[in-house]
């Protein structure tokens, strides 16, 4: 093998690294041959030069191997796994998982916690009193086969090379790499032993690729990675341009997957999950898409896919009495109302700015570490194209402390964009790579 100063080199000046030196560059960091100094002058060649997608695919399974992979085949069926690269208003998970049960496609899905705006996926479900997401293999297992679905928190050793190579891409300025950011969530997804993946790529201000082509790019490597990796992989592009429904927060991100799955959620959260919840059906049952479309919706008026979720939620410990009567949720001891400011059409939201006074509400973490205040968050009254006058209610603010709403209610002074006639409406979904 050669020098790994060598291989800096071959990558600066855009020759592909064979699979083999790849393995070693990943086997060599995680064991401390590779020091950091040289692993990050890597990073920062493949961040100028780019991964042809042989690369990319031995990237990847490198850092899937340098961990444990999940071994699904006692769940009967084709496990299909769900992936968003996250956003604002985000709960299509506690959606489309218990939809996607409802008609027959075993959900076994490992998530993590949120880092940012609001909690992940895992920090919505242990807002409900009593869910546990720290099942054993056994327990596991035996939640899917009993509810069709089980949704638990990632293990340490699920791909420790991404931690350890996130860790420093961290402090690189190298985090901003299409071919990295698509070795990352393809290495846990490849990890976590689905056979087929469909993934959400957000795009627009509130995701964390704003460009479109740049996502549609990041989609296509994906779908690349899972394809050569074996396993059929479908990404669809979902705006981010205004916050996903109305609520942003945890347990009140729960309320509102609650009244999705009867049917009532907001129209753009409902057009969204049907899309999803089909991509996955279509994916499990390998049947044509729109066959899928009628099968999701069909879940949800029929009510099947709200007693999917009642079961996941009863199989992971949580308290069922929560669901079926939301409002005895824990609620947050202050709220205000924030009113606009002026009258007009609302024709842009910067949907990042939302997400970020709901994490200063504490609705979210800057640190692993940081305890989450599960009833804080934001509840949206009005969208982008809405017609309001001055003093009329845009969005209520859940939080602790009277000091949290105020500073969060200054920044959305910056998040509101108005004018005297409409705009052109959002492009929710976009482009689908197959």
């Amino acid at each position: 093998m050669e020098r790994f100063v060598d291989l800096i080199h071959k990558k600066k000046l855009g020759r592909e690294l064979s699979g083999s030196e790849i393995s070693y560059m990943v086997e060599g960091y995680c064991n401390g041959s590779i020091p950091d100094y040289q692993m990050s002058a890597m990073l920062m060649a493949i961040c100028f030069t780019g991964m042809n997608d042989r690369e990319l695919t031995a990237l990847t399974l490198a850092m899937r191997d340098s961990g444990s992979v999940s071994d699904l085949s006692p769940i009967r069926g084709i496990k299909v796994d769900k992936h968003s690269t996250g956003g604002v208003g985000d709960k299509t998970t506690l959606i489309i998982g218990p939809v996607a049960a409802a008609c027959g496609i075993p959900v076994a899905k490992m998530s993590g916690r949120g880092l940012g705006f609001t909690g992940g996926t895992i920090d919505k479900l242990e807002s409900i009193p009593g869910l546990r997401t720290d099942l054993s293999a056994a327990e596991f297992f035996q939640a899917v086969h009993n509810a069709g679905i089980c949704v638990n928190g990632q293990t340490d050793d699920l791909a420790p090379a991404d931690k350890r190579i996130y860790a420093l891409r961290d402090v690189t300025a190298t985090v901003e790499s299409i071919p990295l950011i698509a070795a990352s969530i393809m290495s846990k997804k490849l990890a976590a032993g689905s056979d087929k993946i469909l993934l959400d790529v957000t795009t627009g201000n509130g995701a964390f690729i704003k460009d479109y082509e740049q996502s549609l790019a990041l989609a296509r490597k994906m779908v690349a990675i899972g394809t050569n990796a074996g396993k059929q992989t479908v990404a669809q592009l979902t705006s981010m341009d205004e916050p996903l429904g109305f609520a942003i927060g945890n347990n009140l991100e729960v309320k509102e997957a609650i009244d999705a799955l009867h049917g009532n959620g907001p129209d753009d959260l409902m057009r969204v999950c049907d899309t999803l919840a089909a991509h996955m059906i279509s994916l499990g049952k390998e049947i044509p898409f729109k066959q899928a479309e009628t099968e999701a919706k069909g879940a949800i008026k029929s009510g099947r896919a709200w007693e999917v979720f009642l079961s996941m939620v009863e199989q992971q410990g949580g308290d069922t009495s929560y669901m079926e009567h939301p409002e005895k949720l824990p609620a947050a001891p202050v709220t205000i109302e924030y009113r606009a400011k002026e009258d007009g059409y609302i024709t842009s939201m910067d949907t990042e700015g939302f997400g970020v006074a709901a994490g200063l509400l504490g609705a979210g973490r800057s640190r692993k570490d940081d305890p989450i205040d599960f009833s804080a968050g934001i509840v949206l009254r009005h969208k982008i194209n809405d017609l309001v006058q001055r003093g009329d209610v845009l969005a209520t603010l859940h939080t602790s402390k009277k000091e949290l709403a105020e500073a969060a209610a200054g920044l959305l002074d910056g998040c509101y964009g108005f004018s005297d006639r409409e705009t052109e409406p959002v492009k929710l979904i976009g482009d689908v790579v197959r």
